[in-house]
């Protein structure tokens, strides 16, 4: 199977990386060439355009920040609708917005090419180390041909069913949850603090009690301790986010109040110049709101 791979920003390199290691043919492209180099290194091969990257190559993965960036090395000149060959698939592992993925998946279908959606779930860490989870959709026969792919870049799989909209619903969902969860954390330790508490101990209470999973774990200690510079996604990704959340529930004509607070207090860090801090930052603003900055 030869594959591309476009998009070479934090979780990009972790997963290239390891398609390279495990023995594929591997294309790789990004408007930063330098993010390529201890790819090639490794044995990837760097094209300097979208197309030479894609002419040949069975499956291309794009990895991307945006949905205009994506809708651009689709549709765009030299994009992959002109440049895949028929019958190719193209697989989005970023973050993109219901209506982008829609659009998407017809302009694949008119030209004869196969698209999936299948998005990742996990920090840059566990895109390094192949631990990531992994929710494809899309035609299913296709998807199991994927496989292959997915077990090296992920350590579980769960299928949405054929339209590809429906991995999109889940990492949009995902994503939601995650940061309502974020911001409680960081209402609750900001209370805790405020009436003379200790954070790291609530943060015990809190994973050893009923909340022990990886997302009150990771996310709760980072606000325990203050870690806003342990970047997964940074305010500003973490914002296009949940604005997507907010976009499918319009779109689904139905309300969706906790995102709302979440947002407001991702803007409330950008506006304090924290765009570049890890999203958990939102705390940061909690603890601003709260008389504690």
């Amino acid at each position: 199977m030869k594959i591309a791979f476009l998009g070479l920003g934090r979780m990009g390199q972790g997963m290239a990386h390891l398609l390279v290691k495990d023995g594929f043919q591997l294309n790789v492209f990004d408007v930063f060439p330098d993010a390529a180099k201890s790819l090639v290194e490794a044995g990837a091969t760097f094209m300097p355009t979208i197309a030479e990257a894609v002419a040949d190559r069975d499956v291309v993965i794009t990895m991307l920040p945006t949905d205009g960036i994506l809708e651009n090395v689709i549709a765009g000149e030299g994009g992959l609708l002109e440049s895949m060959p028929a019958g190719a698939t193209h697989v989005i592992m970023g973050t993109h917005g219901i209506d982008m993925v829609r659009k998407a998946t017809k302009l694949h279908t008119d030209a004869g090419q196969i698209f999936v959606a299948a998005h990742v779930l996990g920090r840059p860490d566990l895109a390094a180390s192949g631990q990531l989870t992994i929710v494809p959709a899309g035609p299913e026969a296709k998807v199991k041909s994927l496989q292959p792919i997915f077990d090296i870049l992920g350590k579980q799989t769960f299928y949405a069913g054929e339209e590809p909209q429906a991995a999109s619903a889940v990492k949009i969902a995902n994503n939601f949850v995650l940061g309502c969860a974020i911001e409680v954390m960081g209402e609750a330790m900001a209370l805790v603090q405020k009436l003379g508490g200790d954070k790291n101990m609530f943060h015990q209470v809190l994973t050893e009690g009923l909340f022990g999973a990886p997302a009150y774990e990771v996310y709760g200690k980072m606000i325990a301790n203050e870690s806003w510079d342990s970047l997964g996604a940074t305010a500003v990704i973490g914002l296009k986010d949940i604005n997507l959340a907010l976009d499918a529930a319009e779109s689904a004509q139905m309300p969706l109040p906790s995102a709302a607070v979440f947002r407001d207090r991702l803007l409330g860090a950008i506006a304090h110049g924290d765009a570049d801090l890890d999203w958990c930052v939102a705390a940061k603003e909690q603890n601003r709101a709260s008389g504690l900055e």
